[in-house]
């Protein structure tokens, strides 16, 4: 859990080191690591299909440079690999162009037409509590098909048309603001409401992707998905290199700045790395705002899919992590691999 210590300092990108816009400049472990740990728990990551699943692929980037690159069999850097919910980190950063815009807030009630009606308690609910898992809906965060998955069926199921309207339909199950509950339901509303405030449908909102996020920094391979209802599906689905997965963590890592130009508003890196209260100690992080936090030792913050898919940065390394795989089932395996990965790095 997050220790409440202030938040480390974001690293600059050094001198002479090329932005990765185009390609990603490679650079050689720094004397200073712990190379053979860091050699057997690589191989291990592509080999240990027990404890681990199936590794597709894994970049270290330290001090903006790739200094580890390794695939799976049958994977390659031009494969694209499926975010899971490291989309809900993407979401963040679109979102903060609506708030610095002024046409959404932070802290006032959202409107989302499903709550307007007279006395509804959801009507309270802020773009806040939402971002930080904490709106007081109902969802039921489970990706196997135990009896009830709010996930499945909004997904896969009777909402896949309108995402947006099934998680918004759901009930009021805490004051809002009171109680942390993981809601791939709550970034769907989130992209809904995003969509609305900036008037733009199904092609103008994915013209705003690239515009605003993908194309100043090189995400070229992005493939963000829709729903029928032309929301963009912010909880699950923008498919990726592995390297472009870490161009947005570097992204994160400097601050919203790339190459002389301030991408995200400035302190909006902060708003997700900034711990949420009510997490329960029961779960393995912190998170903040679409972020969670930690995993990698106390100031790292990830961006993390449900089946093993992971985007760490370690400020006080400037290091970045990405890992691709199958790995639902070895979740927790994966999270203490990549924070011993991590750990071999001064």
């Amino acid at each position: 859990m997050h220790s409440g210590r202030p938040l480390p300092a974001l690293p600059k990108q050094p001198t002479g080191t090329p932005w990765p816009t185009q390609a990603w400049p490679t650079g050689d472990i720094q004397a200073n690591t712990d190379r053979q740990t860091l050699d057997q728990l690589v191989d291990q990551g592509f080999t240990d299909v027990e404890t681990l699943g199936q590794t597709q692929a894994f970049i270290a980037i330290q001090s903006g440079q790739i200094v580890e690159e390794r695939y799976g069999e049958g994977y390659g850097p031009d494969d694209t690999y499926h975010s899971w919910s490291m989309a809900k980190s993407i979401t963040h950063a679109l979102v903060s162009f609506a708030v610095e815009q002024g046409v959404l807030s932070l802290d006032a009630p959202v409107k989302v037409s499903e709550w307007q009606g007279q006395d509804d308690p959801r009507a309270s609910i802020s773009l806040e509590q939402l971002l930080r898992m904490s709106s007081g809906l109902q969802f039921t965060e489970d990706y196997e098909n135990s009896g009830i998955s709010h996930t499945i069926e909004m997904l896969f199921g009777s909402g896949s048309d309108d995402v947006a309207a099934f998680a918004a339909a759901l009930p009021l199950e805490h004051p809002p603001g009171t109680f942390w509950s993981y809601s791939s339901g709550t970034t769907n509303i989130i992209c809904r409401l995003l969509a609305e405030a900036l008037n733009l449908d199904r092609d103008g909102f994915e013209a705003f992707m690239r515009d605003k996020l993908l194309s100043p920094i090189g995400m070229s391979s992005a493939q963000p998905k829709f729903d029928t209802a032309g929301t963009f599906l912010g909880s699950s689905f923008c498919f990726c290199t592995a390297r472009d997965f870490a161009r947005f963590g570097l992204l994160y890592l400097r601050g919203g700045q790339w190459d002389g130009a301030q991408i995200l508003p400035e302190a909006w890196v902060d708003h997700a790395r900034t711990p949420t209260p009510n997490v329960p100690d029961d779960e393995p992080m912190g998170y903040g705002a679409h972020w969670w936090l930690d995993m990698a030792g106390p100031g790292s913050f990830s961006a993390n899919g449900y089946d093993g898919q992971y985007i760490v940065l370690v400020p006080e390394k400037d290091l970045i992590l990405v890992r691709h795989g199958a790995s639902e089932a070895q979740k927790d395996s994966v999270r203490a691999w990549l924070a011993d990965v991590a750990a071999c790095f001064k």
